[in-house]
């Protein structure tokens, strides 16, 4: 049993002070790498000029219409939705002009979004196909 009485306590929201910084979208072709370290040197320096990752811009291409290459794309998608977890952004945009074979691609798709909502991200879709969720 605790001897403090509650009004001597201060409490957490009472600490709390809003933080000044500017949300920004990162562009993928931007990141040197995915790696970690650089990753979290990045986010460092970011937050250390006042701007916050919001957001990771990715531009993909699927005109190929070949399981392999679908695949291949599909794991440079999952490797930003990873990076942009390491970031702290809250969505990952992929945009993609042209498809070659939707039947193909969806389920891929389908599999980065899964991917994307475990790390607490949402996968946004600019492409010309839908997902179904």
């Amino acid at each position: 049993m605790s001897t403090t009485s509650g009004s001597e306590l201060e409490s957490p929201i009472d600490r709390c002070r809003p933080a000044d910084v500017t949300p920004v979208t990162i562009e993928a072709t931007a990141l040197e790498s995915t790696a970690p370290e650089y990753l979290r040197e990045l986010k460092a320096e970011l937050y250390g000029e006042g701007l916050s990752p919001t957001a990771l811009s990715l531009e993909t291409c699927f005109d190929e219409d070949c399981s392999l290459a679908t695949q291949e794309e599909a794991d440079r998608i999952r490797s930003y939705v990873r990076a942009g977890a390491f970031l702290g952004v809250d969505s990952v945009t992929v945009s993609a002009d042209t498809v070659a074979n939707a039947e193909k691609v969806r389920p891929a798709l389908a599999a980065c979004a899964e991917r994307a909502e475990r790390e607490g991200i949402e996968l946004e879709l600019d492409a010309p196909i839908t997902l179904e969720r």
